[in-house]
């Protein structure tokens, strides 16, 4: 397993690299806990600044294993034991990329479907090369998109998620950035390139600073505008007695880098 995801830290970034490019980059019930358990782990490394999710292959990832759930379906249950576990599963390692508390940008450079393309919507930040392409095709299978649908529409406007819930069809970067789904899109060879600039500009930033965000983002965007109001008020009123955002502010009335604790 610990050959079918790969980890590195550099710079402060810490990679993460979807390895089984012969089986599409599926996430299997295994894969999916081993992913759970490395942004679990990275959450609490002092080390790593900014989660990146990439892939080898031409498959960034074609969701979950349909030759894995075709077999559970053989058990005595007829796999409702296992499906629970897969889709339950699977729906913590969204909430997990979601509550880490560092950025997580997805770097696509291929495929996304299903249960892949769920992952991208659930990072903070996505970028693709030109050649990506991008489906939630559940529908052409008997199986809509459900959970993927979670987190999709949660980056597209309602009718550019139910487009691609409904008809299950490809769109590519042009069309991915244009509904949200993604940030930007690059040139196949300036990709890693580009989401390493991207990375290490954020890395620059304080990490107390960037947990204290990230959080305050994803907690206020469920709020009517009142109740994020003051919410985000309490939030950024604590922030501002943080050693931080003292030594942040200073620093730039005094035209110097900031020496974050």
């Amino acid at each position: 397993m610990s050959q079918l995801i790969l980890t590195e830290i550099k710079d402060s970034i810490f990679y993460i690299t979807l390895n089984n490019p012969s089986s599409q980059n599926t996430l299997s019930l295994d894969i999916i806990n081993t992913l759970n358990k490395i942004i679990l782990d990275s959450a609490k490394n002092n080390e790593a600044k900014v989660i990146i999710i990439r892939s080898v292959g031409k498959i960034f990832s074609a969701g979950h294993n349909l030759k894995e759930i075709s077999l559970h379906r053989k058990d005595s249950d007829k796999g409702l034991k296992f499906f629970t576990t897969l889709i339950s599963s699977c729906s913590n390692l969204m909430l997990n990329i979601l509550n880490n508390p560092k950025p997580v940008i997805a770097e696509v450079n291929g495929v996304a479907t299903a249960a892949g393309c769920q992952l991208i919507a659930s990072c903070d930040l996505a970028y693709a090369s030109d050649k990506a392409l991008f489906a939630t095709p559940g529908v052409n299978i008997g199986l809509f998109c459900s959970t993927p649908m979670v987190a999709l529409s949660r980056v597209a406007k309602n009718k550019h998620s139910m487009e691609m819930l409904l008809t299950g069809d490809m769109i590519d970067s042009k069309k991915a950035k244009q509904i949200a789904l993604i940030n930007n899109y690059f040139d196949e060879k300036s990709l890693s390139y580009e989401v390493n600039l991207i990375a290490k500009k954020i890395t620059s930033k304080s990490s107390l600073t960037l947990k204290i965000g990230k959080k305050a983002f994803y907690d206020q965007s469920e709020m009517n505008v009142g109740d994020a109001y003051q919410y985000a008020s309490e939030i950024m009123i604590k922030n501002m007695m943080e050693y931080d955002a003292e030594e942040g502010i200073n620093a730039f009335l005094e035209k110097r880098n900031p020496e974050w604790k």
